[in-house]
């Protein structure tokens, strides 16, 4: 038994809780006691909130980080992004993605996640050769999230075009396995290979409409149904994707999902940035969650998606770092409110209570795990303590702690961090890696 004893902590249905010991037992809360203190408990400062779940990651794109802010003529876009992205992933290997993942998850985890959702198209040998095990770069980055002292829903990726009609070329050869009857084949070994393991989820995804035919679709949300495992897509991300797909089938990317069943309460539409309103009432009415990722959006200047109104018609909203232009799921959360503020000209569209909702308990559900993200009695004991006295949140009372951490705290004011019952973040230093600024330097160092 492991007791942590935390000043302030926020405990369901959206309330702080004062003097709440938490008690821990095989790595499930097996107590929460407010109003007491019991001897010989771990003290976390601050607000103590469940730990983040970062619901959509590429690892490796943590290798671009202020690396693609200018293109040829001072001008580019997501397609340009693109093409700088494709010679990273082209120089990876197992070895060299292991070292890279788990410096980008020792991040992660400094930040306060506790649960990752890696949407992993990265399968193949250059030439899309298979290496001896088929799923190596997934493995990789299972040991990767292990070795940072994270669980990862490892969300293996359908990637059989190169874009409607068009055949896999170059670097993305890397990424398909002919059609989906393979990839599924596949996936079914991945699958079995952690089926026991408690900290792994195995999911799948639809890369996108541009890179699964439409007659595929179905087959991979069949896979998702017989394993009852979730299944995220990227959906709209760009207007272009949708011109194309409308060129093509006569429907938006939404509608094509929707007709070939892949949304519904597992599935995560990722990004969904240019939506009509049929696909707002499509996404909401299946109960489909949207995993908005406001500083990759930004970043690539792919604009900003209706979050307030797919939450409105139904789905959950979750977060998620994608292209790690940074990684700090609070700074994500502010972002879908602040963003909101931009387009509209108004303020208030969500809640301090919302936006963490978002950042936990949601997120942790669409990545498979709803037993993590609340801190209440039979939940995963993952938390996270988020500092209420530095120069960004100092100053306040307790009654406004949520407002102060969620709208101006950053992932530097996260102190502690348990996963499971044990802290793998104490006073800001990662107790299982080490320095990890070094580790990302070096592992960036070897892609280059």
């Amino acid at each position: 038994m492991t007791a942590y004893h935390a000043d302030l902590a926020w405990l369901p249905p959206g309330r702080l809780g004062h003097d709440v010991t938490l008690v821990v037992e095989d790595g499930v809360l097996a107590e929460v006691r407010e109003g007491e203190r019991l001897s010989g408990a771990e003290h976390l400062g601050g607000l103590v909130l469940p730990g983040f779940a970062n619901a959509h990651s590429h690892a490796f794109h943590r290798a671009l980080r202020g690396r693609t802010q200018h293109d040829t003529g001072g001008q580019g876009s997501f397609w340009t992004w693109r093409e700088q992205m494709y010679g990273v992933a082209g120089r990876l290997d197992p070895d060299r993605y292991l070292a890279l993942a788990r410096a980008t998850y020792g991040e992660m985890v400094l930040a306060g996640i506790t649960t990752v959702g890696e949407f992993h198209y990265l399968h193949h040998a250059p030439g899309g050769t298979p290496y001896d095990d088929a799923n190596a770069m997934g493995h990789a980055l299972v040991q990767a999230a292990r070795e940072a002292g994270l669980r990862i829903a490892l969300l293996d990726a359908a990637y059989l075009a190169g874009g409607i009609g068009e055949p896999l070329d170059g670097v993305q050869q890397r990424f398909g396995d002919g059609d989906a009857d393979r990839w599924a084949a596949r996936a079914d070994g991945l699958h079995a290979t952690y089926d026991d393991d408690p900290d792994v989820v195995i999911g799948a995804a639809v890369h996108s409409v541009r890179a699964v035919p439409a007659d595929q679709l179905a087959a991979v949300a069949a896979w998702a149904e017989r394993h009852g495992a979730p299944l995220h897509a990227h959906v709209s991300e760009q207007r272009r994707e949708n011109e194309q797909c409308v060129e093509a089938y006569g429907v938006t990317p939404t509608r094509l999902l929707h007709d070939h069943g892949v949304l519904g309460a597992r599935t995560s539409a990722v990004h969904a940035t240019h939506l009509t309103d049929e696909d707002v009432e499509l996404l909401g009415g299946s109960g489909t969650s949207v995993c908005m990722c406001p500083t990759t959006e930004r970043d690539l200047a792919d604009g900003v998606g209706p979050a307030g109104r797919v939450r409105e018609a139904g789905s959950p909203v979750t977060l998620g770092s994608d292209s790690h232009a940074v990684v700090d799921l609070l700074e994500e959360a502010r972002a879908v409110e602040l963003d909101e503020r931009l387009a509209s000209q108004q303020r208030g569209h969500w809640s301090a209570a919302a936006l963490a909702d978002a950042a936990t308990r949601a997120g942790h559900a669409s990545l498979g795990r709803p037993d993590v993200g609340v801190i209440d009695i039979g939940a995963a004991a993952d938390l996270v303590a988020v500092r209420l006295d530095s120069v960004r949140t100092a100053g306040g009372r307790d009654d406004d702690a949520l407002q102060r951490v969620v709208f101006a705290a950053t992932a530097a004011d996260v102190t502690d961090v348990v996963v499971a019952g044990r802290r793998v973040v104490a006073g800001g230093e990662h107790q299982l890696l080490g320095d990890v600024g070094p580790l990302l330097d070096r592992a960036v160092t070897a892609v280059l």
